[in-house]
């Protein structure tokens, strides 16, 4: 069995995570942009180690993301308890119905509309990055961009301290592989209205960099 399998969206943030590894035995992957690229890419890496006789023994999903605001700072780092597939679902008159309370079974969900992490990764995570905010990161096809949208997604998560676009897929992909998974990113953005005056790539560069150093 090989190490760590770390996969990123883009080829920036896989560049940050490698800057400040400490354990040569982790791989570090950009697999692309949004869910299902992400965990249809995590998913052929996991079963081409697992035939070359070599499987990784746990996967994590880091990048950088966005805070909802009062919740997870930005420029800080998150440790996801959960990875959420926030906006699979359905609308209403009524408002937005989650995936599973529209009476599908879990196993069409790949095991339902969330995918908890790993109690033992998240508990070393947790011990090397003290200062880190835990909540659920909230996996979106679709950036928020308005106060409203923040508003509902942040009443329908209460638990939500940051979004992304690719946790969920990784992590499905890993729970079919039935490895171990967790979920790690840094704040570049408050959620809400689109101001890139509010953006700070460089510092939630900066802290996956520094949190990479927890990865082993």
């Amino acid at each position: 069995m090989t190490g760590l399998l770390v996969v990123t969206a883009v080829p920036a943030e896989a560049e940050a995570v490698r800057a400040g590894l400490t354990d040569p035995t982790v791989t570090v992957r950009p697999v692309g942009v949004g869910p299902a690229v992400a965990g249809a890419a995590t998913a052929r890496l996991l079963a081409l180690a697992e035939a070359a006789g070599h499987p990784f023994r746990a996967v994590v999903s880091a990048g950088i993301g966005g805070g909802f605001a009062g919740r997870a700072p930005v420029g800080g780092t998150v440790l996801g308890t959960r990875s959420v597939a926030a906006d699979l679902g359905a609308e209403s008159p009524g408002g937005f119905i989650p995936i599973d309370e529209l009476g599908m079974p879990p196993e069409w969900l790949g095991g339902g509309p969330s995918v908890e992490a790993d109690p033992g990764l998240l508990a070393d995570l947790r011990h090397a990055l003290p200062a880190a905010t835990v909540g659920a990161v909230l996996t979106v096809a679709t950036v928020t961009g308005t106060a409203a949208s923040t508003l509902a997604l942040a009443d329908r998560h209460p638990d939500a301290v940051a979004e992304a676009m690719e946790g969920y897929g990784v992590a499905v992909a890993a729970a079919q592989a039935g490895l171990p998974f967790v979920e790690l990113r840094t704040v570049s953005n408050p959620i809400g209205p689109r101001d890139r005056d509010t953006w700070r790539m460089r510092e939630a560069f900066a802290a996956l960099t520094e949190a990479a150093r927890a990865l082993r």
